[in-house]
């Protein structure tokens, strides 16, 4: 059922809501954008002045289901260490509200599991980060795959590393990792552009065993670094490179080598520098810069606003995040016994062709039947 005006209360009063998605609001709210902060929590009893300040005198709580109960709260933005995002998720989707959480949905794959059937029963949408999807530039790219204009895909390729954060020491905590923070992003763009994988292998392993967090030391126990290959059937492999262990990089985010050519994605897949494309029957590499160079990660929470509005459904579904995580937990598991695992989720892949357009012929991939 659409709505007007939608009540945004906020459960994670960290650095993520502090600046991005703060930012993300103001933004939306410049543009009319019909909404209101009603609510946050944290459990640092502190960060309430930190949630006045930006939002004016709203409801406070350091225990976030007075937030997710809230009468005054229609859409609970999870922003909370990624260990509590599941059982955020399922409080909130069970008093009826619509949901948007920050990567990944559940650090827990049956959880996870439990949160897809709920958000079927549940009068709340459900949105799980990240948001690469919503980009021009990925939906461009996605157009141009799926007409053809490379050919049949053949071998893919992403990256996302940095040296990771001094703060937070559930980064590196069970149930963090590179692979939750970062990989998550990659591995998203790859299923949304090539569809459902079905095996995953991995290398893993804790790169630096001792960091410095919130100017203590610290015995790092999560991953920390990883390169999983992604089998997507029909002899089609993905690889991805990712870790707290990048100073710098010079490389594109994503690149899939098709039969005819291939496209590359510059900059990361979360905050995109536009594309490059080789064809064959071009001969020469043509350039595609970014249309929306401000376009915000974030971008999600305007995305799930509208459709609350709208009474539409989301392009980023509970589906594709389950699946997403269910590749990253294996290829955790596949580190660590050198094994190869079937993934046994699907999801239905965006498309961003117009009404009138449909995919290449020879691109119509069903993994199902090799």
């Amino acid at each position: 059922m659409a709505q007007s005006t939608v009540r945004i209360g906020i459960v994670g009063c960290g650095s993520v809501m502090r600046g991005p998605y703060t930012n993300q609001i103001k933004r939306m709210l410049a543009a009319g954008s019909a909404i209101e902060v009603t609510a946050a929590s944290d459990v640092d009893p502190l960060r309430r002045s930190i949630a006045e300040e930006r939002f004016g005198e709203i409801l406070f709580s350091t225990n976030y289901r007075e937030v997710v109960e809230s009468p005054d709260v229609d859409l609970v933005l999870v922003l909370t260490s990624m260990q509590q995002h599941g059982e955020i998720t399922r409080a909130a989707l069970e008093a009826g509200k619509h949901v948007l959480v920050e990567k990944p949905m559940s650090t827990s794959l049956s959880e996870a599991a439990e949160l897809v059937e709920l958000s079927k029963r549940s009068k709340g949408l459900l949105v799980p980060a990240p948001h690469v999807v919503l980009s021009p530039t990925f939906q461009e790219m996605s157009r141009r795959i799926h007409r053809g204009e490379i050919g049949q895909v053949l071998q893919a390729r992403a990256i996302y590393g940095w040296n990771g954060p001094s703060w937070g020491k559930w980064f590196y905590s069970p149930g963090g990792g590179s692979m939750f923070d970062l990989g998550v992003y990659n591995v998203t763009s790859l299923t949304a552009l090539l569809g459902p994988a079905q095996r995953v292998t991995a290398m893993t392993g804790i790169a630096r065993p001792e960091r410095i967090v919130d100017g203590e030391p610290m015995q790092v126990k999560a991953e920390d670094t990883a390169h999983i290959l992604i089998d997507f059937g029909r002899d089609v492999f993905a690889v991805v490179t990712t870790g707290f262990t990048m100073q710098r990089y010079r490389c594109p985010a994503i690149e899939i080598y098709g039969s005819e050519g291939t496209i590359q994605m510059l900059g990361d897949d979360w905050d995109p520098e536009g594309f490059e494309l080789w064809r064959n029957d071009v001969g020469a590499w043509q350039l595609f810069d970014e249309t929306r160079p401000d376009w915000p990660w974030t971008d999600g929470l305007r995305h799930m606003v509208e459709c609350i509005q709208h009474g539409q459904r989301p392009i980023i579904t509970p589906e594709h995040g389950y699946h997403v995580l269910e590749i990253m937990l294996k290829a955790g598991e596949a580190g660590r016994t050198g094994q190869a695992l079937p993934i046994e989720s699907r999801f239905t892949p965006p498309s961003f062709l117009a009404a009138n357009e449909r995919v290449a012929a020879h691109l119509i991939h069903d993994p199902d039947n090799q």
